[in-house]
């Protein structure tokens, strides 16, 4: 029998498929003329991933100290606000525009790591960012002159926060990214109790899919308060999301524990598969510029991770 560990390429190509298939489902839960969808996609990826995260504790000997929750919380806070930012902007943005501005999370987490923590960047790492940034610009330029009728569907100041949602998303996430680095970096250092190196990973992510459970719960009430029916039947695009969301985020494990350099820009790919998907089955169609820039976005995405992979 094949070892799990040396099956890790297997597990990359998986991660990246299904992280690119949960788009899709978002995408298409992420109704423009539900009021609530965004909200509903969070209490479905929050209910799947308490059931993670019960599975996790029932099956596994992490040695979880449940004070880990409120010490995680400012890094898992990070995470959940942001993917609520970016279900709200999936109701009025088109994925193949909103995804490769939030896989710029990772160029932003680079930046911050340089301001704060001192590190350097390399020559092409810095040329790789630009050609990130130059591909938001053109996005961000060309949506805004009139080359799409968003602003005629849904009036113009909707139209401009829905289009800032992905960039608040890439902010939010990088942060916690960045965050994450003092957390996991260092097992002597790390406000985490009770961990070891082989399971701070899982006691971290636990105590994220917990908040998430737990964010989730109070969401329902609000929009059970507000007479809003969450109605099981009709969630399955939600639900189907944040299946893969969570089964992606078991895959990632097992990819990085194999050959994280070479993994790691493999599922920065993500977005790749995103486009293609949204394309052959939401049918987006985007002109011939929006693909360009896009495309630069993708570009620098993938030569960043490579060289940060190195």
């Amino acid at each position: 029998m094949i070892r799990r560990k040396n099956m890790w390429f297997i597990f990359t190509l998986a991660t990246t498929f299904i992280w690119g298939l949960a788009e899709l489902f978002y995408k298409k839960g992420a109704l423009p003329n539900e009021k609530y969808a965004h909200l509903k996609i969070c209490i479905s990826v929050g209910a799947v991933m308490g059931l993670h995260a019960l599975f996790t504790l029932l099956t596994k000997d992490i040695g979880y100290d449940p004070v880990n929750l409120l010490r995680y919380l400012p890094v898992s806070l990070f995470y959940v606000i942001s993917m609520a930012f970016s279900f709200f902007g999936m109701r009025f943005i088109e994925e193949s525009i909103s995804d490769p501005i939030e896989n710029t999370s990772g160029a932003i987490a680079a930046l911050l790591c340089v301001i704060f923590l001192h590190e350097k960047l390399s020559i092409p790492s810095v040329i790789a960012i630009l050609i990130i940034a130059v591909g938001i610009v053109g996005v961000g330029f060309l949506e805004n002159t009139g080359s799409t009728n968003r602003s005629a569907k849904i009036g113009r100041k909707m139209a401009i926060i829905a289009f800032a949602m992905p960039f608040l998303y890439a902010l939010l996430d990088a942060f916690g990214s960045f965050f994450d680095i003092y957390y996991l970096d260092d097992v002597a250092t790390t406000p985490l109790i009770g961990v070891t190196e082989d399971t701070i990973e899982e006691v971290a992510n636990t105590s994220y899919e917990l908040t998430f459970f737990f964010v989730a719960i109070i969401l329902y009430i609000f929009i059970r308060a507000k007479g809003v029916k969450y109605e099981l039947p009709k969630q399955r695009d939600k639900i189907l999301a944040a299946i893969c969301e969570t089964a992606g985020q078991f895959t990632y494990v097992f990819a990085m524990s194999g050959n994280g350099a070479i993994a790691a820009p493999i599922i920065s790919a993500v977005c790749v598969v995103s486009l293609l998907l949204s394309r052959i089955f939401l049918k987006e169609k985007l002109t011939a510029k929006q693909y360009f820039f896009i495309f630069l976005v993708i570009v620098g995405i993938l030569t960043l991770a490579v060289i940060e992979g190195d």
